[in-house]
C-alpha cells in the first residue's frame, strides 16, 4: 500500500494515514472489498505504532469507509457513501472560498494561479 506520511507535519500520524486511505479509496487505487493490511503489517511497513494505525482504521470503521470481519481481516467498505458525502462537502467548501476570495477582489487568474501551486507543492511531497 502507498502511503506517504509527512514525521515533520503537525497533522497526528493516525489523521494523515486516514486521509490517505479516504483519498486512495475516492480515487479508486483501492477498491470496493479490497483487503487492507492487517494493523500490525501497515504499522511495521510504514514505521509507526500499532496503535496510530488501530486509531486511523477505527476512524475509518466509524466513518464506513472499511469494516472488519472478525478472522479474516479489514477491507474497503462497498457502501461508499461516506467518500462521496466528503467530497460534495469539500466541493461545497471549494465554491464557497472561491466566491470569498472574488469577493475580496482576487481575479481567475490569480486563483488559477493559487490553484496551480497548491497542486504543484503538493507533487512535490510525494
Amino acid at each position: 500500500m502507498m502511503v506517504q506520511l509527512d514525521l515533520q507535519s503537525r497533522v497526528p500520524i493516525y489523521e494523515q494515514l486516514y486521509r490517505n486511505i479516504t483519498r486512495m479509496v475516492a480515487l479508486g487505487a483501492l477498491l470496493c472489498d479490497e483487503q487492507l493490511p492487517t494493523v500490525r503489517a501497515l504499522a511495521q511497513e510504514l514505521g509507526v505504532n500499532p496503535n496510530t494505525v488501530q486509531k486511523a482504521y477505527q476512524l475509518l470503521e466509524k466513518d464506513r469507509i472499511i469494516y472488519t470481519v472478525v478472522g479474516r481481516g479489514t477491507f474497503v467498505s462497498p457502501n461508499l457513501s461516506a467518500v462521496e458525502q466528503k467530497k460534495q462537502l469539500a466541493g461545497e467548501g471549494l465554491k464557497k472560498a472561491l466566491a470569498g476570495a472574488q469577493d475580496a477582489g482576487l481575479t481567475r487568474a490569480e486563483i488559477d494561479a493559487l490553484i496551480e501551486q497548491f497542486y504543484r507543492n503538493k507533487e512535490g511531497e510525494v
